[in-house]
């Protein structure tokens, strides 16, 4: 039920609902071409965050941001680099301002909405305001009818396959900590959503 993957006209019919919420829209074909979308949208030497995400390792997203093609500045890198825990987590807490952050969600609504999960917050934290440009790249199997139907998926069907991801990575599950609905937006060409006619993440 919750893996269904989306036509294109129904992407379609979503982004004319996205658009009329202030949200910029781009609908591509596969994962590459989500990653090449994502480049496009970076300019040279912005400082980029990433939100932790299934979705954006499985377009490459993250050997890319490593790679010496890469022409921007991975804030994730310099945080990984860091050896005081202490001090991590200030970096953390500020990264949440970048000029870009790039995430994915759990769930988007047929009439635009976008709805995600997050055990600590550090992957939602820079949704509603924080980050100056947020680039949202989303499945085509994410679709739902409504935000309850969203909030169905992410509990029934997204959790398990987080909490499982989770005890792998961390040695602990995972929980529901920060829920973030973004219905509309108020700045204009703040965010961009990448509608993949894919599978992608949970």
């Amino acid at each position: 039920m919750f893996d269904h993957v989306a036509k294109r006209k129904d992407l379609e019919a979503i982004a004319v609902k996205m658009n009329e919420r202030n949200f910029e829209v781009e609908i591509v074909s596969t994962k590459k071409e989500a990653l090449e979308a994502i480049k496009n949208s970076l300019p040279n030497g912005a400082e980029v965050m990433t939100g932790s995400s299934t979705s954006l390792k499985e377009i490459g997203l993250m050997d890319y941001l490593l790679s010496k093609e890469s022409k921007v500045i991975s804030i994730q890198e310099k945080i990984n680099q860091e050896n005081d825990e202490s001090k991590r987590q200030d970096m953390r807490r500020k990264a949440v301002t970048a000029d870009y952050f790039v995430a994915s969600v759990n769930a988007i609504t047929e009439d635009g909405i976008l709805v995600a999960v997050d055990a600590t917050g550090s992957r939602v934290g820079a949704m509603p305001f924080a980050a100056k440009k947020l680039i949202i790249v989303v499945g085509a199997q994410k679709v739902t009818k409504n935000v309850e139907e969203a909030m169905e998926r992410i509990r029934e069907y997204v959790f398990p396959q987080e909490n499982q991801r989770a005890m792998v990575a961390y040695g602990m599950g995972s929980m529901f900590g920060k829920w973030i609905i973004l219905e509309r937006e108020a700045f204009p060409a703040r965010v961009k959503v990448i509608l993949v006619e894919e599978a992608l993440g949970f």
